[in-house]
């Protein structure tokens, strides 16, 4: 037996509430390479002439990326602890934004959207996993304040990032925002580690939360069809919100809404610039909320119920969100039903297979962001087809209906019969079971 494996004293609840917070703030720190693109698009193609479908090949490689490798960046990190794979995202995302800011082909962004989509998914996943391993009690509400700093990090920088490409470039805004948010991410990683057995709690009993007692290596997790139905889930979720993410400025541009103000709570803003705060606010909120009910409700009966409000809200989007209010409040609603799936799809993964390989096996199901990202530039070329955004927006909501169906009706039979297996009964053995 290694070190490492060696049973050693609980944790003092300080302790791994801290691991959380450091891995919250990594989060944050990567969140503009996503939630901040949309922000860049426009200025990149008027400077260059560029297409807007063009560009947004650099927002798909990122996802890609950013996605399909976390597997293998889980794998390290399942080996050797989560310190040095946060370390290496934390360089390779600044450098990424460095190289946005010099980048003057289109194989130049191509380059650092790549480099940032693996630095940004080497501390996703990370985090992610760490969370899921240090909270095993309250896994839904643990990887949901993870994911949130992912998705509410970019709301306090909208603004700033906004400004400072109108007075400095775009350029300058590249060059200051990817040196400080990679240092702080290098000097948060040193202090990162992972639980040793018994340091941690002990796994929730909640008969509505029914988890795994057979801790899946990765080879099984890809053969059992539980993991599929959940993948395609995934993608068929992440595919709308992925569009609204990348697309809500040429959205709001074709609406001709982008600068017409609104005024919410004594608050005046340009809609665009109103919906993006509210949207990264919502998007992060969502995630430990989601989180918190579904270790209370169950996974799949949150999902029902987070699916059909996203599904309803986009379809709201397109129908009313063209007068500018709607627009500011559906794009919230959106936002906030669309969030979820990065708490409620790592947690499901979680119970369905153990902890022990539990940064690997839900990376692997993150890759499913990846394979959802590719419709991202199919939505362009359809817009400049139909000459709007209808037939999008009712695809989005079709997917996301779908989803809502599955979780009921398909998924949650087929968990039910995983985690009743005894141990030792998987279908697709994979060598000796871990003890």
């Amino acid at each position: 037996m290694s070190q490492t494996d060696r049973p050693a004293a609980r944790v003092s609840e300080a302790t791994r509430w801290s691991q959380l917070i450091i891995g919250i703030i990594c989060m944050v720190m990567i969140a503009n390479l996503q939630y901040g693109w949309t922000l860049f698009t426009i200025p990149i193609s008027r400077k260059f002439g560029w297409s807007l479908a063009s560009i947004q090949v650099a927002f798909t490689l990122f996802v890609l990326f950013e996605t399909w490798l976390v597997p293998a960046e889980g794998y390290l990190v399942d080996r050797f602890g989560p310190r040095i794979m946060v370390f290496a995202g934390g360089c390779l995302t600044g450098l990424a934004w460095i190289l946005n800011s010099f980048a003057s082909s289109l194989a130049m962004l191509y380059l650092a959207q790549i480099l940032g989509g693996l630095g940004a998914g080497a501390v996703y996943g990370t985090c992610v996993g760490n969370a899921l391993k240090w909270f095993p009690d309250h896994r839904g509400l643990a990887t949901g304040l993870t994911a949130a700093g992912f998705g509410i990090g970019s709301a306090l920088t909208i603004i700033p990032i906004q400004k400072m490409i109108s007075t400095h470039g775009y350029e300058n805004t590249f060059f200051t925002f990817g040196i400080g948010q990679g240092v702080v991410v290098i000097l948060l990683s040193l202090l990162l580690f992972a639980p040793r057995p018994g340091q941690a709690p002990e796994a929730s009993t909640s008969a509505l939360v029914q988890q795994s007692r057979i801790q899946y290596e990765p080879l099984q997790v890809l053969r059992e069809p539980t993991f599929w139905i959940m993948y395609v889930m995934f993608v068929l979720m992440a595919a709308g919100g992925l569009m609204a993410t990348a697309q809500l400025k040429p959205i709001a541009k074709d609406f001709h809404l982008d600068t017409i103000p609104v005024t919410l709570i004594g608050i005046t803003l340009p809609a665009l610039t109103f919906a993006l705060t509210i949207d990264r606010v919502l998007n992060g909120l969502t995630r430990p909320f989601f989180g918190w009910v579904s270790d209370f409700l169950g996974r799949e009966n949150t999902m029902f119920i987070a699916f059909v409000l996203e599904g309803i809200g986009i379809w709201a989007l397109y129908a009313y969100g063209q007068n500018p209010l709607g627009f500011v409040l559906l794009s919230g609603v959106v936002f906030f039903a669309w969030g979820e799936i990065y708490s409620l799809f790592p947690t499901t993964c979680t119970d369905c297979f153990g902890v022990k390989y539990a940064t690997t096996n839900a990376g692997l199901l993150y890759t499913a962001k990846g394979t959802a990202s590719l419709l991202v530039p199919l939505a362009n070329v359809l817009v400049m087809e139909t000459g709007g955004w209808r037939g999008a927006f009712i695809i989005a909501s079709v997917f996301n209906i779908i989803a809502a169906l599955m979780a009921i009706f398909v998924l949650k039979p087929m968990r039910q019969k995983l985690v009743a297996r005894p141990v030792g009964g998987t279908a697709w053995p994979a060598g000796a079971q871990p003890t």
